[in-house]
């Protein structure tokens, strides 16, 4: 497990580093600043001198108040925050290369507003991408990808005018059926469709299951169809590597051009906390000329946003460092393998994915009421589900799994 840039840092070290970033952001107390729409946090209401502050690094950010409008891993920044937007290049890059396999300083990113600004800022990017470069028209690009994927891809389609292809997967298995693919493919190109935009699943919503995104690349290629892809690790980014430390799906696969990442899940990060994470060159395509009085390129779909996010992002990978969280990850998979034996005994069908901390159960074995009991999850709240999940989070001890076994038993 060798990091070039994920490390273990002392509750100290952190504290001294960040202490050292805020110190480089602007002190509207001490400096006069007149044209900056913004302030630190309204101390009529949020008691900036409070004793515990002074041990509390992430509070002090948010009550500094860092605004990190633009992209920080290229171009000119705001000046005003120069500090802290350095811990969010430091995140970046270190997501980039000891996670996602990339290589060192090959990649632009930031910290968005969730998965589902992440996903968009994809497809946006490669719209203009395929508008600029192949002088295509928005008729002739569409989205793709697997009936499973997340809903804001659907999102997306609404928003950049792309018409949104679904492709239909094995039920038991959750795999793309090629003949279903080609035959999606084929619909697409007799519609006029011309170019693609993939969104390749790392670890779907509902069932935590995986996309082989090799098997999109072979049939547009069959197809002669060009195409850009984007991973969606809204869920599985900070799991599945760690779970399949061989894996290629990550800026390994010479197709992959993105990633979306979050951190408010997995790595329980604050709500608000999404990653988006793209091959150098690409982000630039949606580069807002009339943002002017930003220093910098906005190239971002959110804008301003708050500096406290990649800090708070910053605190925990520097907690854990690489060992610490294999071992976090790894006790969830523990809980998640017991409670898929116990399943098992019971005779129930349920789809897991190899390594993965999601269990869904066929609707079926669960009453409706234990479901609602313990927060399963159904996949429609339309109608009758087909399906629960169940997801192994921090929170969720062997005695409640136990508990929830011994309700279904009863």
């Amino acid at each position: 497990m060798k990091m070039k840039y994920w490390k273990k840092l002392t509750v100290a070290e952190q504290d001294a580093r960040i202490t050292e970033a805020l110190s480089q952001n602007i002190d509207y107390k001490q400096k006069i600043s007149l044209g900056v729409p913004a302030s630190r946090l309204d101390t009529t209401v949020f008691y900036e001198q409070a004793p515990f502050l002074k041990d509390a690094p992430l509070l002090r950010t948010y009550v500094q108040n860092p605004n990190h409008i633009g992209c920080h891993t290229l171009g000119d920044s705001e000046d005003f925050f120069k500090g802290t937007q350095e811990l969010e290049r430091e995140v970046i890059e270190l997501l980039a290369v000891d996670v996602l396999k990339a290589k060192p300083h090959t990649c632009d990113g930031y910290v968005a507003a969730g998965g589902t600004e992440a996903n968009i800022q994809a497809a946006w990017i490669y719209r203009n991408y395929f508008e600029q470069e192949h002088n295509a028209s928005y008729n002739e690009i569409a989205l793709l990808g697997s009936e499973d994927t997340h809903y804001s891809i659907a999102k997306a389609s609404n928003l950049l005018h792309l018409k949104w292809y679904s492709v239909s997967v094995d039920d038991n298995t959750r795999e793309i059926i090629p003949a279903e693919l080609d035959k999606t493919l084929e619909q697409a190109k007799a519609e006029g469709i011309k170019y693609f935009i993939v969104i390749s699943n790392m670890a779907t919503t509902m069932f935590g299951s995986v996309d082989n995104p090799d098997v999109y690349v072979a049939h547009l290629q069959k197809h002669n169809l060009p195409f850009k892809l984007h991973l969606d690790g809204a869920f599985g980014g900070f799991i599945y590597p760690t779970a399949h430390p061989e894996s290629t799906v990550n800026f390994a696969n010479p197709h992959v051009s993105s990633v979306t990442l979050d951190a408010h899940k997995m790595l329980q990060a604050p709500y608000g906390t999404g990653i988006f994470i793209s091959r150098k060159g690409l982000i630039n395509y949606v580069y807002t000329k009339e943002a002017q009085y930003v220093n910098g390129m906005d190239i971002t779909l959110s804008g301003s946003r708050s500096g406290a996010n990649a800090v708070a992002i910053w605190m925990i990978l520097m907690t854990y460092g690489p060992h610490g969280w294999f071992e976090k990850i790894n006790k969830l998979l523990y809980r998640t393998d017991w409670l898929c034996k116990q399943l098992d005994e019971l005779g129930f069908s349920y789809y897991r994915y190899p390594n993965m901390n999601i269990v869904t159960t066929r609707a079926k074995h669960i009453p409706a009421t234990i479901a609602h009991q313990f927060g399963l999850v159904p996949d429609t709240h339309d109608g009758n589900p087909n399906w629960y999940k169940i997801v192994v989070m921090d929170h969720v001890e062997v005695e409640h799994l136990d508990e929830f076994l011994n309700e279904v038993r009863a």
